[in-house]
């Protein structure tokens, strides 16, 4: 494939803040030069986009099929941390993130999950203790310590979680963090560590505050968690300390667009575009070290073509001088993977999601669409045969949360907020441990969807009355190797028979996944019990 070419037009010189006319010469992939000189061509020539932070695995699909359908968008390269699948298969599921994402003429960016698991309140399939992140941590292709989640353990000095922030300052690697709503003395203790980054701020005061401290914040557009309008007013004040990320991005959302989406949002609301701009690319490539071409001499030629900076149509990418998409369409192919898997739970029995009443309120899950953290509400519980059920008419319904690793007994709670009528649905994306998750409308609908899925493997499946629609993931129970396109079909059948059983949620199964997700408060399920996010400890289903 040829990779050396001139190509003309309006040249987006981000690291010197300015446009102009040129022309961009290419050899063997590098540029060469970039001159200055009157063209006829109004097309803008700049950088290409980089997520900051994304979980390739909620794509659904493995990294040569994410860079397929992530080049359309204008997006060259991800800061990628591998949590979800080294949940599952420890290393080796790392090291197959990483060769896959080699066989693609793409720029991954993998870092070492630091919180695997992410508490010990879970089961999860394996552990990364600071021996293997130290390990890790010395790999060239690992690039950075992906997000500590583990607050409290960086803030009171835990000896396991400051080994792997000094693994990682030994060999001079950038350090994200994760800190929802820690603020105070707490936050100025855990910046303090060197950790550099946030992407979980919710409003303008907590991300002013981490600033502060020097932390580069991260404003996140995700299929679930969406903080960009409350984020976005930041581009006037603070644009150097900006970064754009998805973090979880489901794969009908990526097919339709990525870190573009955010650029031409923040550009019609009239930030200054070239702040806009380096919060998309530069910022990124600048903070991670990241070997990405910024459109200078000597660089990868690593950049894209716009009609125009309104409306922001990539008319081409390219990578280290080879054309990845034109127009919308990929030039990269489908690339056959073998799955790995860690899938050892055997079907489970009405029975065994039983939880009989014991006379007292219970205490419920409060989901909030479009946001990560829940609230906690209590409520009388609707009682059957001496059992509690889910009540369709209050919106309280039965949350599963099933062990897959181990044979043990499912963990029972109740969710507000989900909205189903009918059915079922659920999932063996369960952040962090991915154990399988579901919520219905009965106990018969709740275990026909949890075997579906022991079944295949792992998925994400709605189940209804006299329809089923299933999308299975059988790398991991966390991605398909299929063809990215037709997952996200797959995926959207799933997801609008999760909505014609009755749920508003904008995204129900990417909601549904956090629901096990101990470390954002404020109540969450994991296969151990309820667990409460503002102590830090299991907690009963009913009320003290």
């Amino acid at each position: 494939m040829n990779n050396t070419f001139q190509i003309s037009g309006q040249i987006v010189d981000l690291v010197n803040s300015r446009i102009f006319p040129g022309v961009v010469s290419v050899e063997d992939g590098k540029i060469v030069s970039v001159e200055e000189r009157d063209v006829k061509e109004k097309q803008y020539i700049m950088p290409g986009f980089v997520d900051s932070h994304v979980h390739i695995e909620s794509s659904m699909v493995v990294p040569s099929e994410f860079a397929r359908m992530a080049v359309c968008h204008g997006t060259v390269a991800t800061v990628s941390d591998p949590h979800e699948i080294a949940n599952v298969m420890g290393v080796e599921g790392v090291k197959y993130m990483i060769s896959n994402g080699k066989r693609v003429p793409f720029k991954f960016f993998f870092g070492a999950p630091s919180c695997v698991p992410a508490t010990s309140f879970e089961t999860s399939g394996f552990t990364l203790d600071s021996k293997a992140i130290e390990e890790l941590m010395q790999m060239d292709d690992i690039h950075y310590l992906a997000e500590m989640m583990n607050w409290p353990g960086v803030v009171f000095g835990d000896a396991e979680v400051l080994k792997k922030i000094e693994a990682a300052k030994k060999v001079g690697k950038p350090i994200d963090g994760h800190a929802p709503a820690v603020t105070g003395d707490n936050i100025v203790k855990y910046a303090a560590t060197g950790i550099s980054t946030d992407h979980e701020c919710f409003t303008i005061e907590e991300a002013e505050e981490k600033i502060g401290l020097g932390m580069k914040i991260l404003i996140r557009e995700g299929s679930a968690a969406k903080n960009f309008e409350a984020l976005i007013p930041l581009m006037a004040s603070h644009p150097e300390m900006l970064m754009f990320c998805s973090d979880d991005k489901h794969p009908n959302d990526l097919a339709k667009g990525h870190i573009n989406q955010l650029v031409k949002r923040a550009i019609d609301l009239g930030y200054n575009i070239m702040d806009v701009l380096k919060a998309a690319s530069l910022n990124a490539v600048k903070h991670y070290n990241l070997n990405v071409g910024l459109l200078q001499k000597g660089d990868d030629a690593d950049f894209i073509v716009l009609d125009n900076l309104e409306e922001l149509n990539v008319l081409q990418t390219y990578i280290k001088g080879v054309l990845v998409a034109e127009k919308g369409i990929s030039m990269m192919e489908h690339l056959e993977t073998e799955p790995i898997n860690n899938f050892k739970v055997e079907p489970i029995k009405v029975a065994d999601i039983a939880l009989a009443d014991c006379g007292k309120r219970i205490k419920v899950i409060s989901c909030i669409d479009g946001q990560l953290v829940t609230d906690t509400v209590v409520a009388e519980p609707k009682v059957e045969n001496g059992n509690i059920v889910s009540d369709i008419v209050s919106d309280i319904l039965k949350l599963v949360v099933v062990n897959r690793y181990e044979k043990t007994q499912p963990a029972v709670s109740f969710i507000k907020n989900m909205g189903l009528k009918q059915g079922a649905i659920a999932s063996s994306v369960a952040h962090d441990s991915h154990n399988i998750v579901a919520v219905g409308t009965t106990d018969e609908d709740i275990v026909k969807a949890v075997n579906i899925l022991i079944e295949n493997g792992g998925g994400v499946v709605a189940v209804g009355k006299d329809e089923n629609a299933i999308l299975p993931l059988p790398v991991a129970g966390l991605m398909s190797n299929g063809d990215g396109y037709q997952v996200a079909e797959d995926y959207e059948k799933a997801d609008a028979l999760a909505h014609k059983l009755g749920t508003m949620l904008h995204a129900p199964f990417m909601t549904l996944a956090f629901m096990s997700l101990l470390v954002i408060p404020e109540l969450k399920l994991s296969d151990k019990g309820l667990f409460d996010g503002k102590k830090f400890a299991f907690t009963s289903v009913f009320e003290d």
